[in-house]
């Protein structure tokens, strides 16, 4: 039988960055990661980085591409009435956000763990947790047929909302709190300069749009759509018109269209499960929660929940078992502050089927008070570019 202090359940970027801070804090754990590196780094998904998770990744060691090809952005504009509206973070918080894909970040710490030969098993099946509620936990899986074993101290769920890690524990001792959402985002990724140097979220009355990006050559852009949608159905072409319709003329006028590198729909969903702690497992990222992506909080809050059991992990093999008992509070107190920010800005921007004349007027009101009112404002900036860990 195997032996580690931490066994971490899932390679993507919240259990890549736990096991890179765990290494540093000389805490020994292995990775098990169910797929192929390949298809870890071929999953499309956020591109905007707190200040918070900023300062983590530099924590971490593994700053040095983030901060040499990131896009440091000081605001994003609010668009509804064929208008754009900056919102200036730096100003307003002293803070900004950085935009860095995901893919981009997984690849680096990645990098960073083969580098620094820590254990790390891809394409680890068959996953399955034993003894995590009693002080001898274990964790068995099938690598190239073989079965193996290793008994641990802690075991990390970082892997998803579909992992087995939530699925080990009994219903009964675990609430599950969920919205879903009346539509998706339709995403496309081509490599075309962006149509603005920073965001655009627009509001419009034929659905939400965004206007983001990965780097200075390559373009992130969504639209809401139905559902009940398919791929298939929108064509590049299609995609491109739909888009230009929604921006203010003089936006639509500068966007760059091309050939689109991927082309996907998400559903989007508000999801938490309480708690986040049983015995010697821990829930982290998507395994515990779900935000809809309007204001850019998945892989935010997935860091955060990293940056709290790392401390308290860090904290027991020194001798202090506290920061365990405290983890579950601690991180859910700043998960539930992420989700109404993100409810809220969902319910903000977007057309709801169904919704009528007065909650339209209701939105206009918001978004016109919004931009009329510094404190407002500052309410928004504050959570957009990450509330304190």
């Amino acid at each position: 039988m195997e032996r580690a202090q931490v066994v971490i359940v899932g390679g993507g970027p919240s259990g890549l960055l736990l096991g890179q801070l765990l290494a540093r804090s000389g805490v020994d754990a292995v990775l098990l990661e169910r797929h192929t590196p390949e298809y870890v780094l071929g999953r499309i998904r956020a591109g905007v980085l707190e200040q918070t998770t900023v300062d983590l990744v530099r924590q971490a060691g593994v700053a040095d591409h983030m901060d040499s090809a990131g896009l440091p952005h000081d605001g994003f504009d609010l668009c509804f009435d064929g208008q754009r509206h900056r919102v200036d973070l730096h100003a307003l918080t002293g803070r900004r956000v950085m935009v860095y894909g995901q893919t981009d970040l997984t690849r680096d710490l990645m990098h960073a763990r083969q580098q620094a030969g820590l254990r790390t098993v891809y394409e680890a099946e068959d996953v399955a947790l034993e003894g995590w509620d009693g002080t001898q936990p274990r964790v068995t899986y099938v690598h190239a047929g073989q079965r193996h074993e290793i008994s641990c101290d802690f075991i990390a769920g970082c892997d998803g909302f579909h992992g087995v890690c939530r699925a080990s524990v009994p219903t009964e001792r675990i609430k599950l709190h969920e919205k879903v959402y009346p539509f998706g985002w339709l995403g496309l990724l081509a490599d075309v300069p962006p149509v603005s140097h920073e965001l655009i979220y627009v509001r419009h009355e034929r659905g939400f749009a965004l206007c983001s990006q990965r780097s200075r050559t390559r373009s992130r852009y969504y639209l809401q759509c139905s559902l009940q949608d398919r791929v298939e159905n929108w064509s590049d072409d299609a995609f491109w018109a739909e888009m230009a319709a929604r921006l203010p003329a003089a936006s639509a006028a500068s966007l760059v269209t091309g050939p689109s590198l991927e082309k996907s729909i998400a559903p989007l969903r508000s999801f938490v499960a309480e708690p986040m702690r049983f015995g010697r497992l821990f829930l982290a990222g998507d395994a515990a929660h779900i935000v809809p992506p309007t204001g850019a909080k998945g892989l935010n809050l997935a860091a955060s929940d990293v940056a709290y059991l790392w401390e308290a992990l860090d904290a027991h093999y020194r001798g202090d078992g506290s920061g365990i008992e405290h983890y579950s509070a601690r991180a859910l107190s700043r998960v539930w502050k992420a989700e109404r920010f993100s409810w809220w800005m969902t319910q903000l921007m977007h057309h709801f089927p169904d919704q009528g004349s007065f909650a339209e007027r209701m939105q206009h009101a918001e978004l016109e008070y919004l931009i009329g009112s510094p404190a407002a404002l500052t309410a928004l900036a504050e959570n957009y570019v990450g509330l304190p860990f």
